[in-house]
This record gives C-alpha cells, sequence and structure tokens, in this order.
C-alpha cells in the first residue's frame, strides 16, 4: 500500500533532526561448490550439459555458524524495523530522538557479533577436524582457509552522518550550475523524504489490516461465529508501531499524527489475552481498527 504525502519539510530542519545510518554485516557462508560431485550427478543422470551444482557445507553438524547467520539476520531486521528508507546504496534514516537507544542496542548487538565470531575461531580448527568425519569423502582440507584468512570473512561496519543541506555544495562552477545542482539536490531529498513517509504509512497499514483480519470471526462449518487464532506478536507489533511512528514522523504529517493517535487509544489497556478472551473487547478493537482504515481513502 502507498500513500503519496506532500513534503513540506525545510532540508535545513530535517538535517538537524536525522542521521544517515550504514550497517555493513558480513559472515562467511562455509559453503562451497564441489565440481567433482557434481560432474558425477550429471555422469549418473547421463546429462549432456553441466545440469546443477552441488554445493556443500563445509561445517555439517555444526551449529557455530548457523548461529552467526542468525545473529547478522537478526541485526537487519533490527535495523530495518528502528530506521527508515533512504535511497538505494543500504543508508536508512534514523531520527535524532530514537539516537540514544539506537547507538546504545547497536553496541550491543556489535559485542554479541565480536563474541560470536570470537567463539567461531577459536572453535575453528576444531570444526574442520570434525569436518573430516563428518563428510567423509567429501571433505578436502584445502576447501578450509587459514583461521588468519577467516577473520576477514566478517565484519561489523557502521558509520552515522548528519543529513546534508543544498548550501553544503564546494564545487567550483558558475552560479547557474551550482543552482542547477542544487535542484537536482533538492528534488532527490524530495524523493527520498516521500519515501521514508511512505514506508511510516505502509507500517500503519500493514499492521491495522493484520489486526483487522485476525480480529474477524469465521463462520464454521455448523453455522456458528468461530475466533481465528491470531500470536501474541497482533498487540505487540501493533504497540511497537505506536512507539516507532512517534520518531518516524519525519515531515511532521498531522494525518498520521493523527492515525497514531488513534491506534495508541485503540491499544490502550489490550494484550492479546484479553482480546481472545473478551468477544466485546475483541469487537470493540475491530471496529476502532476499522474506522482507521477507512480514513486510508483520503
Amino acid at each position: 500500500m502507498q500513500l503519496q504525502t506532500t513534503t513540506n519539510a525545510n532540508v535545513s530542519t530535517l538535517s538537524s533532526s536525522a542521521l544517515i545510518v550504514n550497517l555493513s554485516l558480513s559472515v562467511w557462508t562455509g559453503r562451497k561448490l564441489d565440481k567433482r560431485v557434481s560432474e558425477e550427478v550429471d555422469q549418473q543422470k547421463s546429462t549432456r550439459t553441466r545440469a546443477g551444482n552441488y554445493t556443500k557445507n563445509l561445517f555439517a553438524g555444526s551449529g557455530k555458524l548457523e548461529e552467526l547467520t542468525k545473529l547478522s539476520g537478526a541485526i537487519r531486521t533490527w535495523l530495518y524495523t528502528v530506521t527508515q528508507p533512504w535511497g538505494d546504496n543500504g543508508d536508512r534514516l534514523l531520527p535524532t530522538t530514537s539516537l540514544l537507544d539506537f547507538k546504545s542496542r547497536l553496541t550491543d548487538y556489535e559485542q554479541q557479533f565480536s563474541q560470536a565470531v570470537n567463539n567461531f575461531l577459536q572453535e575453528y580448527d576444531t570444526m574442520v577436524s570434525a569436518a573430516a568425519f563428518q563428510l567423509g569423502d567429501l571433505f578436502n582440507r584445502e576447501d578450509y582457509p587459514t583461521r588468519e584468512h577467516i577473520v576477514n570473512k566478517f565484519g561489523f561496519r557502521y558509520s552515522m552522518a548528519p543529513l546534508p543541506t543544498s548550501g553544503d555544495f564546494r564545487v567550483d562552477i558558475g552560479s547557474e550550475g551550482l543552482n542547477e545542482l542544487r535542484t537536482h539536490y533538492e528534488t532527490v531529498m524530495d524523493e527520498r523524504i516521500k519515501g521514508a513517509m511512505n514506508d511510516a504509512w505502509e507500517r500503519l497499514h500493514d499492521v491495522l489490516t493484520k489486526m483487522s483480519e485476525r480480529l474477524e470471526d469465521t463462520i464454521d462449518s455448523n453455522g456458528d461465529p468461530k475466533r481465528k487464532i491470531f500470536r501474541d506478536s497482533l498487540v505487540e507489533n501493533a504497540i511497537e508501531v505506536v512507539g516507532l511512528l512517534k520518531h518516524f514522523n519525519i515531515n511532521g504529517d498531522v494525518r498520521l499524527e493523527e492515525m497514531r493517535k488513534q491506534l495508541e487509544d485503540a491499544m490502550r489497556g489490550v494484550d492479546a489475552t484479553s482480546l481472545r478472551e473478551s468477544d466485546s473487547l475483541r469487537e470493540q478493537t475491530k471496529r476502532k481498527v476499522d474506522a482507521m482504515l477507512d480514513k486510508f481513502s483520503f
């Protein structure tokens, strides 16, 4: 769902209220294409050309590398939750009101990642030896780089920078060229602000849509109403969005703030257990959610 908003935000004002963050995570895959086995399979199946590739897990039976991969995925999910899109090079927009919490959580994740990498490296030689047993004829010692080389396969790098303004250009060109450059920059900024605001609206719309759908009773085979099953995250996600939208409304959209307050009111005193047990609370909450969804036509 895309809801275009009119962007009246002054870039200079936005520059003082938001930062650009970029987080780069890298984790060694621990997988290797086995050309010999791939050729053997093709021969066994009488293919006329290479029909597929066999990629082996170098640490089959060990979960250490999977733990790092999962941690990396969790960090990326968190980043995309608490920031907004900004451009197409991995940059994210972070409201300065969230900076302290963001930096604290980021530091914690960095320490977790570093510790997990150290644990993996400390056990690396032992895991290679274990792989010789686990993989049998698939084991090839040359598939395993040295521990000194492996350390470069992991990375946790981030940057934070203020939003530049159109007056920041330091180029020696004529006034006409400089004005053209500033106009282009402001156009790009306007599109990125719209993208960030659309992201905020989409998060709100997604939460409301899911709540409306899960709180609606169905009819069983006997014609009786039947409650749908839903997870606690249905309510948790709605409450989370209420908090996020306090920071994500970067251009002060009064409609978004109005909707945020209405969702906050709808969630006040509501929890998943109460929704499951109380027909009246479920119906009341759904009415409020549906009323908000009706406003998405503006």
